[in-house]
């Protein structure tokens, strides 16, 4: 039996969680959870790079978010599968605020297709943003963390997809999964430096792109297969990312946190 959908909270105010640390974002001008996990950590304090391919929305972002938060925003067109853009984020956002506390690696690319059509090119670029290109990144911050005499963190976007199977999801599950194993992996390379990662995972959540390129019935169809019969508000998955960066966590490593009544 489908549950009757819940009404979502109101997005609560901030608390200073991360007040006075510097954070970067990855595929942050867009509508989804990049965009809100930079309002996040805005609301809790933080002095926040944001980055994104897309360099229209980067700047219209920056400016927007400049106003509501003078001093506090930077930006930078970053393409997660270019090492040396990586890492002139990275150099970036320690040449504007002197150092880089927290990463996250929102940066992801999906799509639909069967495995008995899927080209090597569909294949390999799903897996060479989403997986590799985390990877690009971690590195580049836990070098830089370690620099700084250590400490620091890392947050990933993975998703339910990594743990369930969906029809012509062959590629963005596998780069998912690959991004949970690589979170538990990566997360024990850095530990005796102080240098934490963790990884949330999504199921559905909602925001104006998404309802413009999914079907109004796959739409209904994921969310009613959720414990609160909905989708999840973009700034509901960002609050977790903001635990997860905050002092509050400063003993959770290596895990994988479902925003999702969808888990093994």
């Amino acid at each position: 039996m489908r549950p009757e959908a819940l009404t979502p909270p109101v997005c609560p105010a901030g608390r200073d969680l991360l007040a006075g640390k510097v954070v970067a974002v990855t595929a942050a001008a867009g509508t989804g959870i990049g965009a809100a996990v930079v309002e996040r950590c805005l609301d809790e304090g933080a002095f926040v790079m944001i980055s994104d391919q897309h360099v229209r929305r980067l700047a219209e972002s920056h400016e927007r978010l400049s106003a509501g938060h003078p001093g506090r925003v930077r930006s930078l067109p970053c393409d997660v599968t270019d090492e040396r853009a990586v890492g002139a984020l990275v150099d970036a956002t320690v040449h504007d605020y002197g150092r880089l506390d927290v990463m996250i690696n929102n940066a992801g690319l999906g799509g639909t297709g069967s495995v008995m059509e899927l080209t090597d090119d569909e294949w390999s670029r799903v897996l060479d943003v989403t997986l590799t290109g985390t990877f690009r990144c971690t590195r580049a911050a836990v070098r830089q963390m370690l620099a700084q005499d250590g400490g620091g963190v890392v947050i990933n976007n993975a998703s339910v997809l990594g743990w369930r199977a969906q029809a012509g999801q062959a590629h963005y599950a596998a780069a998912k999964a690959g991004v949970m194993a690589f979170t538990r992996c990566a997360a024990m390379d850095v530990a005796p430096y102080g240098i934490r990662v963790n990884a949330v995972a999504p199921s559905l959540a909602m925001h104006p792109f998404l309802s413009k390129v999914t079907s109004a019935d796959l739409l209904a169809e994921l969310s009613g297969r959720e414990a609160f019969g909905r989708a999840a508000q973009p700034w509901e998955v960002a609050a977790v990312m903001a635990f997860l960066a905050s002092d509050y966590a400063s003993y959770l490593t290596g895990e994988v946190v479902s925003v999702s009544s969808q888990h093994p």
